[in-house]
């Protein structure tokens, strides 16, 4: 199996990490991995294919947004909220939250 490339915490760019979160099925993820520190990706329910959903998970990972795991033949996600934090301080959790508003707005409605 190939290594996964990690971008440094200084090669983080904000364009790269908005970019990864403008996606509605990749927010999701980022939503559920704010919620849990590590989980499978085969774990994670989304209405898009599986090759579509490991699409998402690579462009996270590239932005550096979520970090993953290889453990036999699982891949296991988690969020990079301190590097996330270290390098854009306040980024994060603002759009989490305005998120999750709006998935309430939306399953109210």
């Amino acid at each position: 199996m190939r290594n996964l490339h990690h971008p440094r915490v200084d090669e983080l760019t904000l364009p790269d990490v908005l970019h990864a979160l403008s996606d509605p099925v990749r927010l999701q993820i980022v939503r559920t991995l704010a919620e849990r520190e590590e989980m499978s990706c085969s774990s994670v329910e989304a209405s898009v294919s599986k090759s579509t959903l490991s699409h998402h998970f690579k462009v996270l990972r590239e932005a550096g947004v979520t970090h993953t795991r290889v453990n036999g033949t699982h891949r296991l996600v988690s969020l990079r909220l301190d590097e996330l934090e270290e390098r854009f301080p306040g980024l994060l959790e603002p759009v989490l939250e305005a998120s999750r508003a709006e998935s309430r707005r939306a399953a109210a409605a």
